[in-house]
């Protein structure tokens, strides 16, 4: 199988430009400049890594996300640096052909394939709910985690049920994690996640042979290590108490912060405020939208996302919210917050 290397110079890529692309990626994974070599060595000797993608309770937002990723590899190349076996709405063949296509790479890739899976388990009623090729997701899921070298749950409907959980999740849906309680599973969460994100999480794979480091939720700490809050460009307006009241007034065409407009930052780890979307043009707070928090577990039954933190039923009063988030210590704050609604307990 050729390696990342042979396929950008297929694609016309030059030396100077796979150099510059090395250093991207030696950034965006978090590693020092000294690393920079390795990653030279392994693009250009290891073999392209080989992917099965699985979906199952999802709205394919987050393969969409994937295929436009352009911060770390351009995104008409992108398909072309991994092999990717198997991807029911990428891949070219259907039907029988796409099962045996799957399966065929199972056998012949035993423990050196990385599975991605997408969308929520059902496994109750039999798993009905999400069926393939007549079998249900969950035994799906069984068959092609047990030699997987790495198991990725890409988005939040894989990483905490998402959408499909949500109450009263009439589907009995759960995330990977739950459904392979055996195995390690790096949880990439987001609604969709950042595609740069999902690209550097299979390239850290890659150039280091190993997962990345992970937190106490299962995601990767380079690139969830911080909330949207710690690095958002609106910060100083936070800090200086000066918030927009509404989208259409004045305070918010200064760029004000949003937080009482119902902006979920000060307890949402993501990327999103420093590799951001499309390229590094833009997230959703530059574009004038409050964070509604959908990298953290069931963001979508916390109530109204404009609501602010304030008075949303985390269990959390607002000044302990506003001093955590003043001096950086949203994490804290966070597990706090998602322990309380995981209990089902409400404001004192």
């Amino acid at each position: 199988m050729e390696t990342i290397y042979e396929s950008l110079r297929k694609k016309g890529i030059s030396r100077r430009d796979f150099l510059k692309l090395s250093a991207v990626i030696t950034a965006s994974l978090g590693l020092s400049p000294e690393m920079f070599s390795d990653v030279v060595y392994a693009l250009e000797t290891k073999p392209k890594p080989v992917v099965i993608w699985l979906e199952f309770q999802d709205c394919a937002g987050c393969s969409e996300s994937f295929i436009r990723s352009t911060s770390i590899f351009p995104s008409e190349v992108l398909l072309d640096l991994i092999s990717l076996e198997y991807h029911e709405t990428l891949m070219a063949p259907a039907g029988e052909y796409a099962e045996q296509s799957k399966l065929e790479a199972i056998n012949k890739y035993k423990g050196k394939y990385i599975l991605v899976v997408e969308g929520a388990i059902t496994p109750t009623d039999g798993g009905i709910y999400c069926t393939v090729a007549g079998k249900s997701n969950y035994e799906l899921l069984k068959e092609a985690a047990e030699y997987a070298a790495a198991i990725i749950a890409v988005g939040s409907c894989a990483c905490w049920s998402g959408i499909p959980g949500a109450q009263p999740n009439p589907t009995g849906a759960i995330p990977v994690y739950k459904a392979l309680k055996e195995k390690t599973v790096i949880n990439v969460p987001g609604c969709p996640p950042i595609g740069d994100v999902i690209v550097g999480v299979i390239a850290n794979y890659l150039i280091l042979g190993k997962i990345p480091e992970l937190d106490e939720l299962g995601r990767p700490k380079v690139f969830y290590g911080q909330t949207i809050h710690d690095r958002c460009y609106r910060r100083p307006f936070y800090n200086s108490g000066k918030f927009a009241k509404s989208f259409d007034d004045e305070t918010a065409k200064e760029g004000m912060c949003l937080y009482k407009l119902g902006c979920k930052g000060p307890v949402t780890r993501n990327a999103c405020s420093t590799i951001r979307w499309n390229g590094g043009i833009s997230f959703p707070i530059q574009s004038g939208h409050p964070c509604f928090g959908c990298a953290e577990p069931d963001f979508w039954d916390r109530g109204h996302i404009y609501t602010p933190l304030s008075v949303v039923s985390t269990g959390i009063s607002s000044k302990e919210i506003i001093t955590a988030a003043t001096i950086g210590a949203a994490a804290g704050v966070a597990v706090k917050w998602l322990g309380k609604i995981g209990k089902g307990e409400k404001n004192d």
